[in-house]
């Protein structure tokens, strides 16, 4: 392990710069300073080199460059066991840099102000400290870098163990993390700048980043055998599950994430309070109420027997009444919500195996350009969308039948359609006023999940409302619901057999409403 000599620290973020560089001072490493930082560490009492002693150039440009010089990035990439490179370093004069401290310009705390001027955005972008992070990244061999300050009291004890050196494994891994880091930093610059700048017709860039960081590791993946972790998204400030907490219960798995994020969607989508039971990524229950525990009531019991297991998704703070009804309600996975009250607390803790989480970000999110998008990952590739947030209101309806719908009907479909967007397609919904009583979806054939639906209801599907996410290719599902009694449908429209569904719905006495766009769900 080479000794460390000599250390170069340039931070922005001077969170615990000054104990560490006492803590270098004290081993006998030199420490050479620049600008804003070298003040710090004077005012501090600690003896620091001028960059410009090195160089013997000043910062130049209004600082914009200061260490951009041969003397500071020969003595960073100078390889120790290269004879040539030992030449070159002797006959240049240039002095071994053996640990370089630098942390980047706020850019992206900059940025999160939606009205930045763009040339106060493009200030914080640097140069400098990413081209000396990456080259003492690239020279792990025998330089340490150090850009997180989450980093410096293990490495100060390190060095303080090991006569001022570092083991190799912590080199290598100072060094990912600083690629790591820089990677995220150009991210954020060419999101922002693409959004500025950007000249693409739509609203995706020519080249997609996505950063992520890892937020924890999951029980297991979508099967026991399957490894798996979770990775927050790196915008800030924190958002969505990435700002969540986990009140009780045993660590999360893979498809409970992907159960708890579709619970989520649902009873956001929804004003008013409103409960779901979510089974297999898909909705098994919802309803709405203005009584909490009322709309968890019938959401659960549109369904029972799916619903064992489930997740539990709610868009107010739970209270005493909805915490009881949940904990009579048998084995549940986990339940989401913005907040609980102690007295709910309470009892949802007495269940030993239920997951409690706090999602505090029920309200629709602020728009987050691609970040806010949908994506799915292929072989080779990725699927990059909008979200479904299309709203259809009443004044969009077009009734195609002889019957129109009353006020109560269209209520109803419409919060079916709502619900019907985040069922598998092919997805059928049957609702009682702001109820669900049947659900079928994610057959090949709609009519299958029409007859899904339709058992599921059973007898309460007399005068109720159904939704399907995509028109009727054949007349047969209507007919189904017309003998069920069914009182009102809404769909899509578009079919080349439109005329077909219309006519077997005026023939069963069914209210037909289209929309003009479908919600499907793959």
């Amino acid at each position: 392990m080479a000794r460390i000599k000599r250390a170069l620290i340039s931070v922005s973020d001077k969170k615990g710069i000054v104990d560490f560089a006492k803590g270098l001072a004290k081993l006998g490493v030199e420490i050479v300073s620049t600008g804003g930082t070298a003040k710090v560490l004077r005012e501090n009492r600690i003896k620091i080199r001028a960059i410009s002693d090195m160089t013997g150039f000043p910062e130049m440009l209004s600082g914009r460059v200061k260490t951009l010089h041969p003397k500071i990035h020969g003595g960073i990439l100078a390889r120790r066991g290269d004879s040539e490179h030992m030449a070159q370093v002797r006959k240049h004069k240039i002095g071994l840099i053996d640990m370089v401290v630098v942390n980047l310009y706020p850019f992206e705390d900059t940025v999160r102000n939606p009205r930045v001027k763009l040339d106060d955005a493009i200030e914080m972008i640097d140069i400098g400290g990413p081209a000396m992070i990456r080259s003492a990244a690239k020279n792990f061999d025998d330089v340490a870098v150090l850009c997180n300050p989450d980093r410096y009291l293990c490495v100060l004890m390190e060095l303080q163990k090991n006569g001022c050196s570092i083991s190799d494994d912590t080199r290598e891994a100072l060094a990912l993390e600083a690629f790591g880091h820089t990677a995220k930093y150009d991210a954020a610059i060419y999101a922002f700048l693409s959004g500025r700048l950007g000249r693409t017709k739509d609203r995706f860039p020519d080249l997609l980043h996505f950063v992520f960081e890892r937020a924890q590791g999951l029980r297991y993946g979508e099967n026991p055998h399957q490894k798996a972790a979770f990775y927050a998204d790196a915008v800030k400030p924190a958002y969505g599950f990435g700002n969540m907490k986990q009140l009780h219960g045993k660590e999360l798995s893979f498809n409970n994430f992907l159960d708890l994020h579709s619970a989520v969607q649902i009873v956001k989508d929804f004003g008013q309070p409103t409960a779901c039971v979510v089974k297999h990524n898909s909705p098994c229950g919802v309803a709405s109420s203005p009584r909490m525990d009322q709309a968890y009531r019938d959401a659960f019991a549109c369904d029972t027997l799916s619903a064992f297991g489930g997740i539990v998704g709610l868009n107010r703070k739970v209270d005493v009444k909805t915490a009881k009804a949940i904990s009579d309600s048998g084995f549940l996975e986990c339940v989401i919500a913005p907040a609980y009250d102690a007295g709910a607390l309470n009892i949802l803790t007495g269940k030993k195996n239920v997951r409690i989480i706090e999602y505090k970000d029920m309200e629709k999110g602020p728009e987050r350009g691609v970040y806010s998008c949908d994506v799915k990952k292929i072989e080779g590739g990725m699927l990059l969308q909008e979200q479904d947030a299309l709203e259809v209101k009443a004044s969009d309806l077009k009734t195609v039948t002889k019957k129109s719908p009353s006020q109560g009907q269209v209520r109803s479909l419409l919060f079916a359609w709502k619900v019907a967007k985040y069922v598998r397609s092919n997805a059928i919904v049957i609702v009682k006023g702001e109820k669900t009583i049947g659900i079928g979806g994610g057959q090949p054939s709609r009519v299958d999940s029409a007859r899904i639906a339709i058992r599921k209801a059973g007898k309460a599907a007399k005068d109720a409302c159904l939704a399907t996410d995509g028109f009727f290719p054949k007349p047969d599902s209507v007919q189904l619901a017309g003998k069920a009694g069914i009182s009102a449908i809404i769909q899509p429209g578009g079919s080349i057999k439109d005329e077909d569904s219309v006519k077997a719905a005026d023939k069963a006495g069914i209210v037909m409403v289209t929309t003009g766009v479908r919600h499907f769900r793959h």
